[in-house]
């Protein structure tokens, strides 16, 4: 019998916990903690003037000793994630009010004075948050922006932008800041830099990159010994620490890549100016440059400031061209450097690095935005030279800081770190792979990764390669930024950080700040740079959660045309309400609702097989499969694609339908902002 607890006050329940506040659809929040007593329920009644994503400090008013949910109030508002919203205004009884566009609830704002200018009611407009003081009634705001662009698609990215956290300006102050910095090398300057400015140094980025933030020269020092010089973008030389240049970036911590824009963490003047590796140009760098061998074995390593001068911009297409031909513009030091890069990679995966191949799809789009069309990119030879290069220097840099010590201590720093695979996520997969033949070594975390590598080798090629694929990369832990160095699994390497990409990383700034102090001997603990790990780590799942919805929009934009249409698909992933499917033509993805299926057959979901199963046929829907799916409804707002399962035999019949048939793709594009179904003729008549 469980002991009859004592009644009272516990005396834990005025304790108060830190964390970030997620308001729900219903109106209920959860300040995720982090810590063991579990996540917090704030009532409405009890937000405090918080908003969704904020970080709060919350009193608690009922504690988890009961074995009951954690619940508190907010007791202050420590840093709101979102300041910019878009929405309209309204005016009632002689004063302006904002309503925001958003799913999770949100007060209506004030609008600190009237607009300077006419305002439709209908007209989306950007405001900024100002304050919600005690004598504030509502939240107070500044109107920025009146958008009179029409276009949906543009809007839709600057909202997903806004939800995310991410302003879409920069302060006039942080513009001031970067207008001021000198454009040209000083003398003095150089005088505290290595010179690579003689020596053949180029970039290799896709093709319709503007800021180059990473640079490679090479020469041959003697018979069999060559210098390779990784050059990256001395973003810490012009970002000074408590500018407000440097508390912007910070806040954004990343830029933030969509279909049709970057939304950047530094202005131009830096990222696409300044500090960008444009050809032909002098620019300050960080390198790191290695003494190797035909081997590729280390001789020696230096690390330092240095100014370089790009000779070429190279596209990545070119580079592959060059690879595979042996013909072009500086072939000869081409080939050797993707040599060279081909065995590091050799050697990385023999100690256990994982080898999930990649390949990313992205849109062509119009000169509105608008997606034409599909192209998937693969990880060719060319993007590998860069990567195996890239992860040398980080490396090298992170187990230079990591030998450091402060009393006795390692020095903090910001590691870039990738745990072991959790168990409970790795073993329905093993019994899924099982299925297909391939078993998994669990005696230790090396064997795990030798086994994941067997199981890619062997079923590359086959039709389960990518659930295997996908369904892998999902047992594996995050990849973090974090001052307790764990070493990165996935890498196989036990030190490593984030060197080579400080105009679009925050991480990277502070890497080269600490790499600096190290080199001058004039180390000192930041004792708040664990903080600031989080924060980047948290910033950085927000720009992911913001490329995938706007990704998806662009999907569901590219679909309106095809409404009616039947395309061969894959099953992605499987729930108890239906089955995700992406065409193999277009990469994109809908949903099989499990209400559909069942006018053919009762479908349960089995989750150790990751498939839908049919009670009385035995019929099931498994990840990896190919299907055949028809394009039934787009909806914009919600980012959703309907599909619809069309059977083999309904398949063959539906061939030569009459054009007549299909859907009016105008009508469907009208309606593509809402929910557009095709016409309800289209839709086959079924029987239990």
């Amino acid at each position: 019998m469980a002991k009859k607890q004592k009644s009272g006050k516990n005396k834990n329940s005025q304790e108060t916990a830190k964390g970030v506040i997620e308001i729900t659809r219903s109106g209920l929040a959860y300040v995720i903690t982090g810590d063991p007593g579990g996540d917090v329920l704030v009532r409405p009644a009890d937000f405090n003037k918080a908003f969704n994503g904020d970080t709060v400090r919350v009193k608690i008013t009922r504690s988890g000793w009961d074995g009951r949910k954690r619940e508190g109030r907010v007791e202050e508002v420590l840093h709101r994630r979102q300041t910019d919203f878009i929405g309209n205004l309204r005016q009632h009884a002689g004063r302006w009010y904002f309503l925001p566009d958003t799913e999770k609830p949100l007060p209506h704002f004030e609008l600190d004075s009237d607009p300077e200018v006419e305002i439709d009611e209908e007209q989306k407009v950007i405001v900024r948050f100002l304050r919600w003081n005690k004598e504030d009634r509502r939240p107070v705001c500044e109107l920025k922006e009146v958008v009179t662009d029409t276009n949906l698609s543009d809007m839709a990215m600057r909202d997903i932008l806004l939800e995310n956290g991410f302003p879409l300006t920069f302060t006039d102050e942080a513009l001031e800041d970067a207008e001021r910095l000198p454009e040209t090398i000083s003398a003095a300057e150089l005088k505290k830099r290595k010179d690579f400015r003689e020596i053949l140094t180029f970039t290799i980025d896709p093709a319709d990159a503007r800021d180059f933030d990473d640079a490679i020269s090479i020469r041959s020092l003697r018979k069999g010994i060559w210098e390779i010089g990784v050059h990256i973008a001395d973003v810490s030389h012009f970002v000074n620490p408590g500018t407000q240049l440097d508390e912007e970036a910070c806040e954004r911590a990343t830029s933030v890549y969509l279909p049709d824009r970057v939304n950047p963490m530094l202005p131009e003047r830096i990222s696409n100016e300044l500090c960008s590796l444009r050809p032909h140009e002098d620019k300050y760098t960080f390198s790191a440059v290695f003494e190797v061998n035909s081997k590729c074995e280390v001789k020696s390593l230096w690390l330092g400031r240095t100014v370089i001068h790009s000779d070429h911009r190279f596209t990545y297409e070119e580079v592959q061209e060059i690879i595979e031909s042996g013909e072009g513009k500086y072939s000869e030091e081409i080939l050797l450097l993707n040599k060279l890069a081909q065995l590091l990679r050799k050697k990385r995966f023999a100690k256990g690095a994982i080898n999930f191949s990649s390949t990313e799809s992205r849109f062509k789009l119009d000169e509105n935005g608008k997606p034409i069309g599909v192209v998937i990119k693969e990880s060719k030879e060319a993007h590998q030279l860069i990567e195996e290069w890239m992860l040398m220097a980080n490396k090298a840099v992170a187990e230079k800081v990591a030998a450091i010590k402060i009393k006795d201590k390692p020095l903090p720093f910001p590691y870039r770190v990738h745990d072991q695979p959790n168990e409970e996520k790795l073993e329905p997969f093993m019994a899924f792979a099982r299925k297909f033949g391939y078993k998994f070594n669990t005696n230790s975390p090396e064997s795990i990764a030798a086994s994941f590598n067997e199981m890619l080798k062997l079923a590359k090629g086959t039709p389960q390669q990518a659930v295997l694929e996908q369904l892998g990369i999902r047992t594996m832990a995050k990849a973090v930024y974090t001052i307790e160095n764990i070493g990165h699994y996935g890498l196989a390497f036990e030190n490593y950080c984030h060197f080579t990409s400080p105009i679009r990383r925050y991480p990277d700034v502070l890497v080269h700040r600490i790499l600096q102090e190290v080199l001058d001997g004039k180390t000192h603990a930041d004792k708040k740079l664990e903080e600031k790990c989080r924060h980047c780590s948290e910033r950085e799942r927000a720009a992911m959660d913001s490329e995938r919805a706007a990704n998806k929009y662009k999907q569901v934009e590219y679909m309106t045309q095809f409404l009616g249409e039947t395309f061969e698909a894959v099953i992605s992933g499987v729930a108890t309400f239906g089955f995700w499917a992406e065409t193999v033509e277009h990469k994109c993805e809908g949903l099989v609702s499990l209400k559909d299926l069942n006018y053919y057959d009762d479908y349960r979901l089995v989750q150790s097989d990751y498939a839908l199963v049919g009670y009385r046929s035995g019929r099931s829907f498994r990840m990896g499969d190919t299907v055949n799916i028809r394009v039934v409804a787009a909806n914009l707002e919600k980012r959703q694609i309907d599909f619809e399962w069309v059977p083999e035999g309904e398949l063959n019949r539906s061939k030569g339908r009459p054009a007549s048939n299909r859907v009016n793709k105008t009508q469907g594009a009208k309606q593509s902002r809402g929910k557009a179904p095709i016409p309800k003729n289209m839709h086959r008549k079924r029987k239990r």
